[in-house]
């Protein structure tokens, strides 16, 4: 996936402001599991938020571990929270067109 832009990341990051984490990051960590939600949630939703409730402090490298793991772009961290966006590669069930 190419990178985005940073006007990019804030319309995204703008997009997932009224959004609630779909999934979170518990006391077992990334497994192989959680990579497997976090990547059907992309599918279906393109655009999603992933919450840390253990490992507070390792969020931003957890962040980019799902983000490659995923082949997904993370779009922002706030607090607890990231956000992650792929695009879908199938154009008639594409539901978020970048700027």
């Amino acid at each position: 996936m190419k990178s985005l832009k940073g006007s990019q990341r804030t319309f995204l990051r703008g997009l997932a402001h009224s959004l609630r984490p779909v999934i979170q990051v518990g006391k077992n960590g990334i497994t192989p599991e959680l990579i497997r939600a976090v990547d059907e949630a992309l599918d279906t939703h393109e655009l999603i938020k992933v919450k840390f409730v253990d490992f507070k402090e390792e969020k931003k490298s957890l962040a980019q571990e799902i983000g490659q793991r995923t082949s997904c772009e993370e779009v922002g961290l706030i607090g607890n929270i990231a956000i992650f966006y792929r695009e879908q590669p199938d154009k008639e069930k594409r539901k978020i067109t970048l700027p």
